[in-house]
């Protein structure tokens, strides 16, 4: 198991750009599958994007709609997402994940076994 954290998250206009951080501590990112969730005030968590160890294999959210991107940089032991022409509906609690299996992303949080505590992205209007 590894430990995440989170930071970048922030308050920004409608339209603008945020780049997110995982920082792994206790393991290495080159070991998991890492995957960023959002979960909004009264709603459930869901899946934003994934991107496998070593970056071959990605999966997006359909919302996304190719404004979000999921990089890594093993060497940093960090995973990010780039977040570009934001919307009210973006805003939420940004949750970064390891998923043991290295190869293979997934969209389902249960298949995630480390979680980092969060970072707030609130989007205005």
């Amino acid at each position: 198991q590894v430990e995440l954290v989170e930071s970048g998250g922030g308050l920004v206009q409608a339209g603008g750009s945020l780049r997110l951080s995982c920082t792994a501590s206790g393991g290495t990112v080159s070991s998991y599958s890492m995957g960023w969730f959002r979960q909004a005030p009264g709603k459930e968590r869901e899946f934003v994007g994934a991107l496998s160890h070593n970056s071959f294999n990605t999966m997006y959210a359909d919302s996304i709609k190719g404004r979000f991107t999921i990089s890594r940089d093993n060497l940093k032991n960090t995973v990010f997402l780039q977040m570009n022409s934001l919307t009210p509906e973006d805003t939420g609690v940004y949750f970064c994940a390891g998923n043991p299996n290295r190869y293979y992303p997934s969209r389902y949080p249960t298949d995630y076994n480390s979680w980092g505590q969060g970072t707030q992205v609130t989007v205005s209007s």
